[in-house]
This record gives C-alpha cells, sequence and structure tokens, in this order.
C-alpha cells in the first residue's frame, strides 16, 4: 500500500465514523440541521461583526459564543432522543430546531440592525414562521452578547 492509498482509507474511516456519528446524535442530517448550520455560522461572524466594530472583540467572549452554539447542537441531540423513547418520529426535534434557528435569524437581525444595515422585511416575516412553527411565539428572545 503506498502513501497515498493510505490517506485515502484514513480520511475514508474518518469520514464514515463522522457519518456515523451524525446519524446517531441527530437521527441523519437533514434540511432543518443544514440551516440551523448555517444560521449558527452566520450569526457567530455577524456578532463578530459587531463586536469588531464596535471595538468590543474580546477572546473570552468569542469562546462563550463558540460554547453557545455547541450547546444548541446538543440541545437538538437530546430533542432526537426524546423523540426516539416518545417514538414522535422527529416532532420534538423539529420544535427544537425551528426554536433556535427562530432564535438565530433574531440575533443575526439584531446584528444587522447594530451594523447599520436595513434588514428586509422578508427576514421579519421568516422570523414569524419559525417561530410559529417552534410553538414558542412567547419565549423566543435573545440575550445580549
Amino acid at each position: 500500500m503506498n502513501d497515498d492509498s493510505l490517506i485515502i482509507n484514513i480520511i475514508t474511516i474518518i469520514s464514515t465514523a463522522f457519518g456515523a456519528m451524525i446519524g446517531y446524535l441527530f437521527g441523519g442530517w437533514g434540511v432543518l440541521i443544514n440551516l440551523l448550520l448555517i444560521l449558527v455560522i452566520v450569526d457567530w461572524l455577524t456578532g463578530w461583526a459587531v463586536a469588531w466594530t464596535n471595538g468590543e472583540l474580546k477572546s473570552h467572549k468569542g469562546y462563550y459564543g463558540i460554547m453557545r452554539k455547541i450547546i444548541i447542537f446538543l440541545m437538538v441531540t437530546v430533542a432526537h432522543f426524546i423523540d426516539q423513547v416518545l417514538g414522535n418520529q422527529g416532532y420534538f426535534q423539529d420544535a427544537v430546531i425551528f426554536f433556535y434557528m427562530a432564535n438565530e435569524l433574531l440575533s443575526i437581525i439584531e446584528n444587522a440592525g447594530r451594523m447599520g444595515l436595513p434588514v428586509p422585511k422578508a427576514f421579519r416575516k421568516a422570523l414569524e414562521i419559525l417561530e410559529t412553527k417552534s410553538g414558542e411565539e412567547e419565549s423566543i428572545h435573545h440575550e445580549p452578547k
């Protein structure tokens, strides 16, 4: 076996293990989790941009923000296992994902506003829809970073 084959085998093993872990933790990787990941990344980046623009960029706040983002995905994992126990076919997990998508979108909208960007009404409408789908219209709020 040459070095290239070894590297390809290692990458294949790691990719397979990662895919199995995702399947186990989230019940698969669908469009909802994909959108949640995108929103989490965009929120982190826009929050970073706001902090940098305002001269408030601090590493401990950045680490705290990353930890919060990791916990979002841990909550989705817990919701997946609750669905497994209750036999809900993903309903609880979907509600949790919609909740966090709405929360992240709200934060992105707030960050855009802090940077002086106008926010399209379509984003606010999307936020309303996500809040409704999460079943948590009254409890979605964003704590300042």
